[in-house]
């Protein structure tokens, strides 16, 4: 006799029911063991992590719009229009952030050719948030080396968008914060922190709270990049003389404002703590 119904559905492939609440969990198992797989595949072990702004450009772009806004200005009636002045300085911040945009693209150059030399398992790979801005420039930096690109993309409602830099087949996309949150730590064997804004202090100040309160027991170079700018950002100097964090919590962080100085520190430290492991 022929059947006159359709089969039932398989819960697994049942898309109504995965993207339902009662399938959270599901959803965060996935976002552990499909990233798992695929770095497994391809032999990420170690990698070094760039976080820093999405809303940065390069720096000919930035030069373009300060070029536009001087345009705007020299045509205007009233020269001192305090809402062109407005433009004006936010566009020449925008130059001043663009420099970083370059130094996190060169350093992250850099550091891929210098693992790209590594007679080892061990290969320290660029991993970023996949998004705009400081993140971009770090994938791009990889990639003109010639070496792997990761990207842990994280869906948004504005701003994030991945990258055209990233290895395909290390292009990931995220729901939940704290598993892509995860992944920057787990594989993590050094950060470089550029300028950045809530984001960024959030990635931060959550792994130095890992590594201060020994939840993450693995030393890890920590670069805090740009000191003219993170100098107004925060002030660790104050924290330790209100007794908040121990003198000691100091060691966690190196400043450092050009490239050849972050990358002799991150590779050095890199060297001394996990090319000695094999």
């Amino acid at each position: 006799m022929k059947k006159n119904h359709k089969e039932p559905v398989k819960a697994y492939k049942n898309l109504e029911f995965l993207d339902s609440s009662d399938a959270r969990v599901i959803r965060v198992l996935a976002e552990f063991l499909e990233p798992m797989q695929r770095f497994r595949k391809e032999k990420v072990r170690d990698t070094i992590v760039f976080f820093g702004s999405a809303r940065t450009s390069n720096l000919h772009d930035a030069k373009r719009k300060l070029e536009t806004v001087q345009e705007k200005i020299s045509k205007a009636v009233d020269k001192n229009d305090s809402e062109l002045q407005k433009e004006l300085d936010f566009a020449r911040k925008q130059v001043f952030l663009a420099h970083y945009y370059e130094d996190a693209s060169k350093l992250a150059k850099k550091l891929t050719q210098w693992s790209e030399t590594l007679e080892s398992k061990h290969r320290f790979v660029v991993c970023t948030g996949g998004g705009p801005g400081m993140m971009e420039a770090a994938n791009k930096g990889a990639i003109e080396a010639d070496g792997k690109s990761i990207g842990l993309n994280i869906s948004l409602p504005r701003e994030q968008y991945p990258n055209p830099y990233i290895s395909p087949e290390l292009n990931f996309e995220f729901h939940y914060f704290f598993m892509r949150k995860f992944w920057f730590v787990y594989l993590a064997k050094g950060l470089v922190i550029f300028p950045g804004g809530f984001g960024t202090l959030d990635e931060l100040f959550e792994v130095l709270t890992l590594i201060q309160t020994e939840k993450v027991k693995k030393r890890m170079p920590i670069v805090i990049y740009g000191t003219e700018y993170w100098g107004k950002i925060m002030n660790i100097d104050a924290m330790v003389e209100y007794g908040v964090v121990s003198e000691d919590d100091r060691n966690l962080i190196r400043f450092c404002d050009t490239v050849d100085e972050a990358f002799d520190y991150l590779k050095n430290e890199l060297t001394v703590l996990h090319r000695s492991n094999g």
